[in-house]
């Protein structure tokens, strides 16, 4: 995998969505390095892409409530374990599971293995809620997806949530996941 900085040079074959995540950032005057991989299926393949990027990718959970009526999106560090009582309880909301296919098309423009923040671009509604663990918010960077999980990209973290996250109209709740 070789290491990118910016968009692809021809993106001819990539997806409507992926080039609308370039086309946005570029806009914001944000820059970004990119790898592009097939798809990872093993940890072994996280590992390449995280090595390949300089970057870990952190974790991002698409989850709702009961009722289908609450969307989050959780990002949190790779290699820490996700409880769902202990995410419950810190934001006071009934049973979270994880939000179904439709749910990530009809509000992120995403599907299954491509959830990132990045897809609160196409949340014109802020409909979902990004919530953030600590212990992200002091890393340089972020790992991320555009949008597909074919490409992976390299931000700033102070980009993501002074420039981008402001630009999409989305603030972040902190948490503070233990993992027990």
């Amino acid at each position: 995998m070789e290491l990118y900085n910016g968009r692809p040079a021809d993106a001819s074959n990539r997806l409507a969505r992926e080039v609308r995540v370039y086309d946005f950032l570029d806009n914001l005057g944000v820059s970004y390095q990119r790898v592009d991989h097939s798809p990872a299926e093993t940890m072994e393949d996280c590992k390449a892409i995280d090595d390949s990027l300089g970057a870990v990718m952190c974790k991002n959970l698409f989850l709702c409530n009961r009722q289908k009526t609450k969307f989050y999106l959780l990002l949190m560090p790779a290699d820490k374990p996700f409880k769902t009582k202990e995410l419950s309880a810190q934001i006071n909301s009934a049973r979270l599971s994880f939000a179904g296919e439709e749910f990530m098309l009809e509000y992120l423009d995403i599907q299954p293995g491509a959830v990132s923040v990045l897809g609160l671009m196409n949340d014109k509604e802020n409909a979902v809620t990004l919530l953030v663990d600590a212990d992200l918010l002091g890393d340089e960077t972020i790992g991320c997806h555009p949008c597909v999980n074919t490409s992976s990209l390299k931000l700033r973290s102070k980009d993501v949530f002074e420039v981008f996250l402001p630009a999409v109209h989305h603030s972040v709740t902190t948490v503070k996941l233990t993992g027990e």
